[in-house]
């Protein structure tokens, strides 16, 4: 099931709305994508029975207990893993016989190709279509990622990393995306919450009125 083409189905469109909400209810999932809740149901009952995802009762108000449902940790093998146990492994040697500063370069190089990849998709005039246009890059490479409007500015969401057990141990890497918004989007951005420090997503948020100045 792995791969582009399970992503585009009605079971993949669940599983990344899932990893993006963390939970929903069938009604949730039903509206979010236009369907019927038992059609949705049907989906749900065969990732259950796959061990992709988990059911819970969730009391949201007065009434009974209402069902949502999460990913489970097998749901992960969806999402590009990157081969990111072995990339681990070799910067913890590259670490270990060079020090902090040559990971540190390591990363530097994987940053500047990184940016000059995102400026030739990243083209638009207005600083709305640029964002739209690096999140749209990052979920083609397998990034469960959105943005919305804040005051102020934008905010750019992460609900997955292809590298999380990488970043936790490697905390460079998160300067490569962080590279990213500085050349191709600009303006003032903060990271508020890490997935390589225990948060549920990485969030950046981006001063609008400094955006492409």
């Amino acid at each position: 099931m792995q791969g582009e083409r399970f992503f585009k189905t009605t079971r993949g469109r669940i599983v990344a709305e899932l990893r993006r909400r963390g939970s929903a209810s069938a009604a949730d999932l039903a509206q979010a994508f236009g369907l019927s809740p038992n059609a949705v149901r049907q989906q749900l009952v065969l990732l259950e029975r796959d061990g992709l995802v988990a059911e819970r009762p969730v009391r949201r108000g007065p009434t009974k207990p209402t069902l949502e449902f999460s990913l489970t940790a097998d749901a992960d093998a969806l999402f590009p893993q990157r081969y990111d146990r072995l990339l681990s492994s070799v910067l913890r040697e590259v670490r270990r016989e060079y020090g902090d500063s040559a990971v540190a370069r390591i990363f530097d190089s994987i940053s500047q190709r990184a940016v000059a990849r995102a400026k030739r998709t990243i083209t638009a005039k207005r600083p709305e279509e640029r964002v739209a246009q690096l999140t749209e890059l990052l979920q083609r490479d397998g990034v469960v990622a959105e943005y919305s409007l804040i005051d102020g500015g934008y905010a750019l969401t992460e609900h997955n990393c292809p590298f999380s057990s990488v970043v936790k141990e490697h905390p460079e890497m998160c300067h490569v995306v962080h590279h990213m918004i500085d050349e191709t989007i600009g303006g003032q951005m903060e990271q508020t919450e890490s997935l390589a420090t225990g948060g549920r997503e990485c969030r950046f948020e981006i001063t609008r009125a400094k955006v492409g100045a």
